[in-house]
């Protein structure tokens, strides 16, 4: 696990390693583009602010942050993440792993760092994790790794469980993955594991019926922004449910 200061010391790092020839042709105000699949979580625009502090860019006296978000539809990205290329950003920031690979998809040129929970590699940002290549850099925490540790420790919370149904977002590129991750974990624990997709919230109370139909004990839902913006949603129908339920951290609302 990489700790935040370490994330904004490799992304101040990446603001005073851009190419001469960038530095020349920009304005005097360095515009980053900060691209996200959810909405903003102002804990981490303070956690950027601060680590470009660090490295000499004051937000306001030399430093503009252009901010786009896509609200959880990831069909957006590409289009927002082209728009910041538009703009020549200076570099690219990126939360998750849609908008790593909208960034990357975009241009070829302009540096992109990005901050994501699933394996770069497999996803295709990097071609490996201590040689990147290309203009794509950043940092994984690899919690999309998680799902049989999740699972064994929801077996320990309801040791009566035989269903335990998977939510999972399939707008997410990682969802394949974790999906493979969850089936293998519930095989080898002996556990049934009804899998239901959701993208929007009508999804998600379409799938919390459908595991109440199937008497799911407890829900294990996957890493996924568009979730993390959806906490007490989910809470609540798990709490009607009486399901049990296992989720990413709730994001804060943007202003919070």
């Amino acid at each position: 696990m990489i700790r935040r200061r370490e994330f904004m010391t490799l992304l101040g790092g990446a603001a005073a390693a851009w190419p001469l020839a960038a530095r020349a042709q920009r304005a005097p105000m360095a515009l980053v583009g900060l691209l996200e699949g959810s909405h903003l979580d102002d804990r981490q625009l303070e956690a950027v602010r601060q680590g470009l502090k660090e490295a000499g860019y004051i937000e306001g006296r030399n430093l503009a942050i252009k901010y786009r978000s896509g609200d959880g539809h990831f069909d957006r990205l590409p289009g927002l993440a082209a728009a910041l290329v538009a703009d020549r950003v200076a570099v690219l920031l990126t939360f998750g792993p849609p908008a790593a690979m909208a960034a990357k998809a975009a241009t070829a040129t302009i540096p992109v760092v990005f901050a994501t929970g699933a394996d770069p590699i497999e996803l295709g940002l990097v071609s490996s994790l201590n040689r990147p290549g290309g203009n794509i850099t950043g940092v994984s925490f690899l919690v999309t790794t998680l799902a049989s540790k999740r699972l064994e420790l929801l077996r320990e919370l309801v040791p009566g469980a035989t269903v335990v149904g998977f939510l999972i977002n399939p707008a997410n590129p990682t969802s394949e993955s974790q999906t493979r991750d969850a089936q293998a974990a519930a095989f080898a624990l002996g556990l049934r594991l009804p899998i239901h997709g959701a993208s929007s919230d009508a999804d998600i109370n379409a799938a919390f019926a459908s595991f109440a139909q199937q008497r799911v004990a407890a829900v294990i839902v996957g890493t996924d922004q568009f979730f993390g913006a959806r906490h007490d949603l989910l809470v609540g129908l798990a709490t009607r449910c009486r399901q049990s339920i296992i989720c990413a951290r709730p994001s804060p609302p943007a202003g919070s």
